[in-house]
């Protein structure tokens, strides 16, 4: 009998999904208003990275007094990259971020190759080194004198990612409301060490806070480990352009997406500058450097029997840092598939919940899930992700300036001061350079992936007259990723999203991934 109701339940899906394709309009709700934009913006930056972040931000800098000022810096940075990353979302209004830029201005293999990188990389590990910190901050008081068995950080790790990418397939209102909670939740735990670090400050507390100590060192750093204190540091603010990987879920976005920016970057910057300022009035530099829980022995050492209130809060956080970056994630997969250049499975949506659940269920999840199991040690991989997060920053931002000389005369709502770009682009290639000084083998390593998407783009999306057999194989595949999901392609509304004058698509609208028309 349960085997009926369960055939009689999937049959009844199948013939609403055909009612669906047949009649009734599919589209991306546009349920994200200015609060849920900025706790998608705040939620995204604040998961992991300001709870380990601080170690190889003060290892590589080589003080206290120049830890803070590249946390300071690192903000203003990230504030110069966001103003840019504005007016490139109110030009060009289309989901995805950094890959419909960089498609739109430079043409289909530079977008693919950051899509690549993206999806066999950045948001994987970035995924994995998140998940990783949330179950050992939650197994922390169950094993209070040793570190957290390595199966049992691994098996937690992954059922809160299904967990969450479960929530993502079942509601954008739930994951949504899931971030705006999450999000205060993360500000008043990061609140909570702010305000026990400020009474520790008022009660005199502020010694090595002081000029002659807090820039004390016994030997000056390279200009390279400076470079890496702030890829370190650029971790923990990654997140700051993910709203642009939404636009077409943002309700009014022209209004709305350089409003939530501009409020999210300076309270973030803010926030994390008291932080390490709280960190650094209880904890002494060989205390922080030998620690594995940053926050969990600021609890320790200043609340006593409540210091169990800290692993819970960071545990909080990484949560909603977690379902933010499956959030936006999936919309990447989901551009990248509507461009053609992923299994044109990926850019369906759920006939009924309107939710891109293959693209939340295939990529990032799997390979996601993939890498918890292998890894180690996190801080490489936090060099790895900033590494390629900020190549891929700087070329999306160079490509502003050419769509300026492109295309001077188009309609641009948010134009930013040219020395915004040309600032943070001298930054970057400096940052870049001696980052690749000091450690070769790492952005090494991380160029050499970037680059191996170079000939599957041109076998699978370039190269168009294939066998039959493959085409054949690629549209079953599809058909049968439907039946399963019951996934239908979105319309467009021609009235929401309506391009402006001299808005173009210069990417190749069927590619072998994509099946043959």
């Amino acid at each position: 009998m349960e085997v009926q109701r369960r055939s009689s339940s999937i049959s009844s899906e199948r013939r609403r999904m055909k009612e669906v394709q047949s009649g009734d309009r599919v589209t991306l709700k546009k349920e994200i208003g200015l609060l849920s934009a900025c706790t998608i913006i705040i939620g995204n930056i604040i998961g992991s990275g300001i709870f380990i972040s601080p170690k190889g931000v003060l290892e590589h800098s080589g003080s206290v007094g120049l830890a803070l000022v590249v946390w300071v810096l690192g903000g203003c940075i990230a504030g110069l990259g966001s103003m840019c990353y504005a007016e490139l979302g109110v030009t060009i209004p289309k989901s995805g971020g950094d890959y419909s830029y960089v498609t739109e201005i430079f043409g289909g293999l530079m977008g693919f190759l950051l899509l690549w990188s993206a999806v066999v990389i950045m948001y994987p590990t970035t995924l994995a080194v998140i998940a990783l910190t949330f179950s050992n901050y939650v197994l922390q008081p169950v094993f209070p004198n040793c570190v957290p068995p390595y199966m049992a950080t691994r098996m937690l790790s992954a059922t809160c990612l299904l967990l969450l990418t479960w929530v993502n397939c079942s509601s954008v209102r739930m994951a949504t409301r899931i971030q705006d909670v999450f999000t205060v939740g993360k500000l008043m735990a990061l609140g909570l060490i702010i305000v026990v670090g400020l009474v520790q400050i008022f009660n005199g507390n502020y010694e090595g806070l002081t000029p002659q100590v807090a820039f004390s060192m016994d030997r000056a750093p390279s200009v390279g480990q400076i470079a890496l204190a702030f890829l370190q540091a650029s971790f923990a603010f990654s997140g700051w352009n993910f709203l642009n990987y939404v636009t077409e879920e943002v309700v009014e976005p022209r209004r709305n997406l350089p409003r939530a920016i501009f409020i999210s970057i300076p309270l973030v910057t803010f926030v994390y500058t008291l932080t390490n300022i709280a960190y650094f009035s209880s904890m002494s530099p060989e205390e922080l450097l030998s620690s594995n829980a940053v926050a969990v022995t600021f609890g320790e050492k200043l609340l006593g029997m409540f210091s169990v209130i800290i692993p819970i809060s960071v545990a909080l956080s990484t949560f909603g840092g977690i379902n933010g970056y499956l959030f936006t994630s999936s919309r990447l997969c989901f551009s990248g598939a509507r461009e053609g250049h992923l299994p044109s499975l990926l850019a369906m949506i759920h006939y009924r919940k309107r939710t891109p659940n293959p693209g939340l269920v295939v990529f990032p999840q799997c390979t996601a899930t993939i890498v918890i199991l292998c890894i180690g040690e996190t801080h490489n991989l936090i060099n790895y992700v900033s590494f390629i997060n900020y190549l891929s920053y700087g070329v999306t931002i160079a490509g502003l300036l050419f769509y300026r000389w492109k295309k001077p005369d188009l309609y641009r709502p948010i134009k930013v001061n040219l020395l915004v770009p040309v600032g943070y682009l001298m930054f970057w290639a400096l940052l870049l350079a001696f980052s690749l000084y000091s450690e070769p083998v790492v952005c090494g390593v991380g160029l050499v992936i970037m680059l191996t998407g170079v000939p599957v783009y041109f076998l699978g999306v370039h190269w168009r007259e294939k066998p039959k057999c493959i085409y054949s194989f690629i549209e079953k595949a599809t058909y049968l990723g439907q039946r399963l999901c019951f996934v239908v392609f979105p319309q467009i509304d021609p009235v929401e999203v309506a391009n402006p004058p001299g808005w173009t698509d210069h990417s190749p609208s069927t590619g072998t991934f994509s099946g043959r028309s």
